[in-house]
């Protein structure tokens, strides 16, 4: 299986290429328009001439049976629709782009072509949250933390409060009936944000604090006299009576303990199994930030 991955940042080095350069059947070509990236991460992995290119069409020229796009967003549309146009299944890092009119155009050409898309919402995935699922969720609470990196709101809603969003999403046990966002921003800057779902028996709270003093991201599902916290990922606590804790093994590769590995592998089994995957519920997630985001501007008016 011939696989390309497309940008060569940090997210890829740290999380993708690990993971793809272990799997066997599969042939990794990288792309970048930066030669020293280029040149030191495919030394680093050991990859020949052949699987190393400095444009799109070199790549797309080698016969792709699947695709990763790592680059920055702001060139995700140009980039994946060239690859749905080739007929290649597509692997996007979030968002899918950063106005929605984009993300909609690019799941309807992945739908007209019968094209493979999927969004990477490895979160799903992360052995911790996926657990939550079995947990009953009356009430649920997601923060994502930063220290001292407010931004403009479209990209920090976009970039980063989109992976809340989607947790809550995966998350609420039921129709949401009723959504409340509530924001401060000074200056043009968002300095925090906090998502409300609510619906019949259960209420979903997601916040983001840019100004937290500390990094942090801490989820918490409760109901029926339970709760269970994980904590950056790694650590999850039940709360019955006393709490149990239960700590990521010290050999659970992080990629594993994010979810990304999984997710990575879940794609690659769906293009060997010739399933095509739709981004239509990713979209979703992209149609309640852009509500988010419009709510932060009218806040601010």
């Amino acid at each position: 299986m011939k696989v390309g991955c497309i940008g060569l940042g940090d997210i890829a080095q740290k999380a993708y290429l690990p993971v793809l350069t272990t799997r066997a059947g599969v042939e990794l070509h990288l792309q970048t328009r930066t030669p020293a990236t280029l040149a030191r991460v495919a030394d680093q992995f050991h990859l020949p001439d052949a699987q190393r290119h400095a444009d799109l069409d070199t790549l797309l020229a080698q016969g792709l049976d699947a695709a990763f796009v790592h680059a920055p967003t702001a060139v995700h549309p140009e980039i994946v629709t060239r690859l749905l146009e080739a007929g290649v299944p597509t692997y996007v890092d979030k968002p899918l782009a950063y106005e929605l009119a984009d993300s909609e155009r690019l799941v309807n050409l992945a739908e007209e072509r019968g094209v493979s898309l999927a969004v990477g919402f490895n979160r799903r995935y992360a052995p911790g949250y996926a657990q939550c699922v079995e947990h009953p969720r009356e009430l649920i609470l997601l923060q994502k933390n930063r220290v001292g990196l407010p931004e403009k709101p479209r990209p920090m809603i976009l970039d980063d409060f989109i992976h809340v969003v989607d947790t809550l999403r995966f998350l609420v046990p039921g129709t949401v009936d009723d959504i409340t966002v509530r924001s401060r921003v000074e200056d043009g800057l968002l300095h925090h944000v906090v998502l409300q779902l609510a619906g019949d028996g259960f209420t979903a709270l997601g916040v983001m604090n840019r100004l937290s003093g500390s990094s942090e991201e801490i989820l918490e599902v409760s109901g029926q006299d339970t709760k269970r916290q994980v904590i950056n990922l790694a650590d999850v606590v039940d709360h019955k009576g006393q709490p149990t804790v239960r700590r990521r093994g010290d050999w659970v590769p992080v990629a594993r303990q994010r979810g990304i590995e999984q997710v990575v592998l879940a794609f690659l089994d769906a293009v060997r199994e010739g399933r095509t995957l739709s981004a239509r519920d990713a979209l979703a997630t992209h149609e309640l930030c852009e509500r988010v985001v419009r709510e932060v501007a009218r806040g601010t008016a």
